[in-house]
């Protein structure tokens, strides 16, 4: 899926490996921010762009 909002879109997935959340840019695949939450990888893919 694909969510958006004024700033960036962006794909939300689950690293089972890992048990983390992935945000990742929809306009580049290769920004890609992990957190616990799915709020959380979001933000910190905000705070990577």
């Amino acid at each position: 899926m694909t969510f958006g909002n004024k700033v960036l879109k962006y794909r939300v997935a689950l690293d089972t490996k890992r048990n983390l959340f992935m945000a990742i840019d929809a306009n580049n695949q290769a920004n890609i921010a992990y957190g616990i939450t799915i709020t959380q990888a979001v933000k910190e893919l905000k705070k990577s762009i």
